[in-house]
């Protein structure tokens, strides 16, 4: 069986992919990367085959300049932004995938949740798939709040009815995506339910890199949906040229607003001026490839400043992670036992960023409400009170236990009914 990966073409879900992908390659069975030309570097460097599509619609370099002018904005413009680009991206992806499929044999599908719409193509074709959650899963059913808001979880009828029309609410966000889902659904002759949430997931599996003990408790979720932790090995991606002798030994801050809304100057002078010239600390920052490093003011002496980092190798030297909330820097933070403060901007930041708090393996602080003395209240609450300290602890022995890519694998295994005796060596 030829097993096709897809997701987008973007790091925050490549490298988890690819993770995950290489996991399943090493135990002998036959895997492919499927995506748009800007995410071949990423899959190279993973040592991964890769299957190009849409290259006429979306060139090398399309990504990059979605992702330039994403890295501007915040809440709901850019959730708003991000389902329109989703909307363009899937019209294409609904017309050339199922050729790719049967160009390049491929029998199953492992598709990112968050990538919607394009499991219609494997209902239509008949052919297997499942749903691997690679940014923080969807709540549909209202039992929790959606991710993209940073609401706490609660079981009161308020929080309930609230939790309900955040979904109405994120339905009309991802308009534009749900008329193309809808029109193919109807052009390819699916009856779905659409009022049921979970009618596109797969029936096979549905798997989630975050974990349990993160999680909002709650217990509705299908049969088939699955924990198990972070797709996350450290190998595969392309290299950084950081500058570790410049490290003094001291302890440690590490920020980074990821790779997407990265473009916000003035967020990273205010986590520079909140750290500030801390008696005994250093700071790194990690800014993207949107800023200049020069952009960045109120820089303390010793800081360093680059526009990519070893993010793991940082964590694991680090005291305190400064975080966009993005899910993946979130999971390499607890699996490194490191604190959390969190400036959740959009998507699924808020949820992320409510979850650290819920686990108080952190503290979050929404973005309209930044600024330096509030930033710096709460670095100081974190690296001073061992609540923190002690529970993210307690989450990295809890991801250690579960060993998320070996258990996601293993899911997938059963999920395509395949076994190690049955695999083609």
């Amino acid at each position: 069986m030829k097993i096709g990966f897809l997701t987008h073409s973007v790091p925050g879900h490549l490298h988890p992919f690819t993770a995950l992908a290489r996991r399943v390659q090493a135990r002998g069975h036959n895997v492919a990367m499927i995506g748009f030309l800007d995410g071949e570097p990423l899959v190279r460097a993973a040592k991964l085959p890769f299957i190009p599509f849409c290259e006429q619609e979306h060139p090398a370099g399309a990504i990059r300049e979605i992702v330039d002018q994403l890295s501007k904005l915040k809440g709901q413009e850019a959730v708003e932004f991000t389902f329109n680009a989703f909307a363009q991206f899937l019209d294409a992806e609904l017309k050339h995938l199922p050729r790719v499929i049967k160009e390049n044999h491929i029998d199953a599908l492992v598709i990112d949740e968050s990538h919607e719409g394009l499991e219609l193509v494997p209902m239509h074709m008949g052919i297997p798939y499942v749903h691997y959650s690679a940014s923080m899963h969807y709540d549909f059913t209202g039992n929790t709040p959606l991710c993209i808001f940073g609401w706490p979880h609660e079981d009161t009828p308020e929080a309930l009815a609230r939790n309900k029309e955040g979904v109405k609410n994120f339905a009309a966000m991802r308009a534009p995506l749900l008329e193309v889902i809808r029109a193919y659904a109807h052009q390819a002759g699916l009856k779905l339910d659409w009022d049921d949430p979970f009618a596109r997931i797969s029936k096979l599996a549905w798997l989630t890199q975050t974990p349990k003990e993160f999680d909002f408790k709650s217990s509705h979720w299908p049969s088939q949906f699955h924990y198990t932790g972070p797709a996350h090995d450290g190998l595969g991606r392309i290299e950084s040229d950081f500058p570790w002798d410049r490290l003094t030994g001291e302890p440690l801050i590490y920020a980074s607003m990821g790779t997407l809304q990265n473009g916000l100057e003035p967020v990273f002078t205010t986590i520079a001026e909140a750290v500030g010239e801390r008696p005994g600390t250093q700071i790194v920052m990690s800014v993207g490839p949107i800023l200049e490093v020069a952009q960045i003011k109120s820089l303390p002496k010793n800081a360093i400043v680059v526009n990519h980092a070893p993010q793991i190798d940082l964590l694991k030297r680090s005291t305190l992670c400064i975080t966009h909330a993005g899910l993946n820097t979130a999971l390499e933070s607890l699996a490194q036992g490191v604190p959390m403060v969190a400036i959740p901007v959009t998507n699924d930041q808020p949820g992320v960023a409510a979850r650290i708090v819920y686990s108080k393996t952190g503290l979050a602080l929404p973005l309209p409400e930044l600024t330096t003395p509030k930033l710096a209240s709460l670095i100081d609450e974190v690296l001073t009170n061992g609540i923190y300290r002690k529970n993210v602890q307690a989450m990295k022995r809890a991801i250690a236990k579960t060993n998320g890519l070996e258990k996601a694998v293993d899911l997938l295994e059963e999920a395509f009914q395949l076994t190690r005796e049955t695999v083609a060596r």
